[in-house]
C-alpha cells in the first residue's frame, strides 16, 4: 500500500519538483498539496496522510510551529521538515518540536525519499543527515561558551531589557562591575551589542525559545536548573521599550544596534 503523502510548502515550484520528484516512486503517494499554514490543517484533517512534508518557512507563519500543531493533534504522523537553511540550531529545534525528519532542500533525492519513508513507519523518531557532526558542534560549542552562574545571571537580565544600572541594582553590585560583567559576557558570544548576544545564545541553546518566559522576579523550575527563557514573537512588542530604554543607558558600551527588541530575536529564529 503506498505511503500517502501531503505537500506543504508555499512556493509553486518546489511544490512541482516534489511532485515530479516522487512521481518515479511507485510506493509514494501525493494526496494533497497546499502553500500555506492556514489550509494545512484543513487539507491534513480531509487527506488523512501517512506523512505530510512542511517547509520550515511558510507565507502566513511557521512551519515548526505547525509541524508542533500537528505532532500534538496526530501522535502517529510523519512529519518531514524541509529547510533552505540547513542551520544547526534549525535542526535541533525540529528535533524538539518532534518532527520525524530534517531534510535540506540541497539534499540528494534519495535523502529525501528516504526520509519519507522513514516518516512513514518510524513517526516518533527523529532522523537528520549531519546529525551526529551538528551533535559535536553543539557540544563544542557548550564547552567554548560554558558561563558561569554570574553570566548566566547578566545573560539573564539582558534577556529581560534591563538597563545596565538596573542589572547592577539587582545583582548588589556597582555600574562599573556592570558593565564589566556584560563587556565580558559580549566578548564570550563574539557579540557586539545585546541582540547578537542574545542570537548567539539562543542558538547556542544557552537561552531557551518558549512562548510564555517567565519574570526575572519570579523563576521557574527551569531558571532554579539553569534554563533561561527567551520570548516569541508576540512578547517582543511589550519587551520593545525596555529594551529600548536599555540602549540609551548603554551607548557607551555598545552599538547603536542594541536598541533591537530583545526578541524581535523570536523572528530571526522562526525564520
Amino acid at each position: 500500500m503506498a505511503i500517502r503523502l501531503v505537500i506543504v510548502d508555499g512556493h509553486t515550484l518546489t511544490r512541482y519538483g516534489l511532485r515530479e520528484l516522487i512521481a518515479g516512486h511507485a510506493d509514494i503517494e501525493i494526496v494533497a498539496e497546499c502553500g500555506s499554514a492556514a489550509e494545512a490543517h484543513k487539507v491534513v484533517e480531509a487527506a488523512e496522510p501517512d506523512v505530510v512534508t512542511i517547509d520550515s518557512i511558510l507565507p502566513d507563519g511557521d512551519g515548526m510551529q505547525l509541524a508542533r500543531e500537528f505532532r500534538s493533534r496526530y501522535p502517529r504522523l510523519g512529519i518531514v521538515m524541509l529547510t533552505s537553511r540547513d542551520e544547526d540550531h534549525l535542526l535541533f529545534r525540529a528535533l524538539e518540536t518532534g518532527v520525524s525528519a530534517f531534510v535540506a532542500k540541497t539534499a540528494p533525492v534519495e535523502e529525501t525519499i528516504a526520509a519519507i519513508r522513514h516518516a512513514a513507519v518510524a513517526a516518533t523518531s527523529f532522523t537528520a543527515s549531519g546529525l551526529a557532526m551538528a551533535l559535536g558542534r553543539r557540544r563544542h560549542a557548550r564547552e567554548r561558551l560554558a558561563l558561569s552562574p554570574r553570566e548566566a545571571e547578566v545573560l539573564r537580565l539582558l534577556r529581560d531589557g534591563l538597563t545596565i544600572p538596573v542589572i547592577a541594582q539587582a545583582m548588589y553590585i556597582s555600574t562599573s562591575t556592570a558593565k564589566t560583567y556584560v563587556a565580558r559576557l559580549y566578548d564570550k558570544l563574539g557579540a557586539a551589542n545585546r541582540a547578537q548576544a542574545l542570537m548567539t545564545a539562543v542558538q547556542h541553546d544557552l537561552i531557551r525559545y518558549e512562548e510564555n518566559p517567565v519574570s526575572h522576579l519570579a523563576p521557574s523550575r527551569a531558571q532554579r536548573a539553569g534554563l533561561l527563557t527567551v520570548a516569541a514573537p508576540r512578547q517582543a512588542a511589550s519587551l520593545a521599550g525596555r529594551v529600548a530604554q536599555a540602549a540609551q543607558h548603554e551607548r557607551g558600551l555598545q552599538g547603536s544596534h542594541d536598541g533591537l527588541p530583545a526578541l524581535v530575536l523570536g523572528a530571526a529564529v522562526a525564520a
